[in-house]
């Protein structure tokens, strides 16, 4: 009897050393997801430049994380910019790579081909990626396979030049400025060329390799053409007020890719709004969050434009916005 009642008060025993112990694990992960059940997370954002359009996409992807539950306390940023410098950005990219972070984040094509590079365990999620298949950061849009996803801001080019036609009728002659080593550009330069050929219209390259080359680049397309087109180019993005302003003397129009590049002096664009696309690519990153595997996120083609004309530009160049394009956007002075 006696071994019988010790046996009972040792079973007894170890039901409640194993329910506090419960008891404690349930406790820290309750305190380990934070309010409304949301785990904390380290996020490594990086991007190859600084510019207006970069800033609007990364504020509106955190925004949009804090609408989403992801606050301050909540959520670890690690910020790098590598300044323009590729050298610098494929450091950046092996760093992430060999860090903690949960997810990390690229702005651009060239920031996530070279994070794709160094084939992290660490999940990418990518904002504006012109041509993601084409750029080698995944093989299918709807099966991301390189452990990344994101999203592709396809420019409209066709309907930025059905917007010139509009505001600059009988251009015969584009300048294409652009930077050869920045896939985006390239990509988005062939396109522009296709429908070019296509309707007939007349076309002058000027590449540039480096931030340095960007103001005599548009210096000499305006002197020889009647307009000037910019692609998505974070480099010659970088210099818009100069491309603007060499233009501007020469009383010929700049359309740009973004907003950012309106503001800068472009005359007009039509475009996917920079904070929106990082806004919708902060919901494919709390997908991930809340458990759906990469491979099942499929990366989205911003399909939702907007026009923007710079009104102070147009007014410079002698210019009326026609009523026929509705209400676009009007900002500059």
């Amino acid at each position: 009897m006696k071994t019988y009642i010790k046996l009972i008060c040792t079973l007894v025993s170890c039901c409640i050393l194993c329910f506090a112990g419960c008891s404690k694990q349930s406790a820290g992960s309750v305190a380990a997801s934070g309010s409304g059940g949301i785990v904390p997370r380290s996020i490594g954002i990086v991007q190859l430049a600084e510019n207006g359009a970069f800033t609007d996409m990364r504020e509106g992807f955190l925004d949009k994380l804090k609408e989403l539950g992801y606050t301050d306390a909540l959520l670890k940023v690690d910020y790098k910019n590598a300044q323009g410098d590729m050298g610098a950005l494929n450091t950046i990219c092996q760093e992430m790579a060999r860090s903690q972070m949960d997810i990390v984040v690229t702005i651009a094509t060239p920031a996530a081909q070279a994070f794709v590079n160094q084939e992290s365990k660490i999940p990418l999620i990518f904002i504006s990626v012109t041509d993601p298949v084409g750029a080698g950061i995944m093989s299918s849009m709807d099966k991301p396979d390189k452990n990344a996803t994101g999203t592709s801001n396809l420019v409209p080019v066709d309907e930025i030049f059905k917007l010139a036609d509009i505001m600059t009728p009988g251009i015969k002659t584009y300048g294409l400025l652009y930077n050869t080593g920045e896939m985006n550009a390239v990509l988005t330069i062939r396109k522009a060329k296709a429908y070019l050929d296509g309707v007939g219209i007349r076309y002058i390259e000027a590449t540039v390799a480096n931030s340095s080359e960007v103001q005599q680049a548009a210096v000499s397309l305006a002197a020889r053409t009647d307009a000037i087109y910019v692609p998505i180019d974070s480099m010659v993005q970088s210099a818009m007020p100069q491309v603007a302003q060499a233009a501007l003397e020469a009383k010929k129009p700049v359309y740009g890719s973004s907003p950012v590049m309106v503001a800068s002096g472009a005359l007009a664009t039509v475009s996917v709004g920079d904070r929106y696309m990082g806004g919708v690519t902060a919901e494919l990153a709390n997908k991930y969050f809340k458990g759906t595997k990469i491979s099942e996120i499929p990366a989205v083609t911003m399909d939702s434009f907007i026009t923007v004309v710079n009104k102070g530009t147009a007014a410079q160049l002698g210019i009326a916005i026609p009523a026929s394009l509705g209400n676009p956007i009007l900002i500059g002075q």
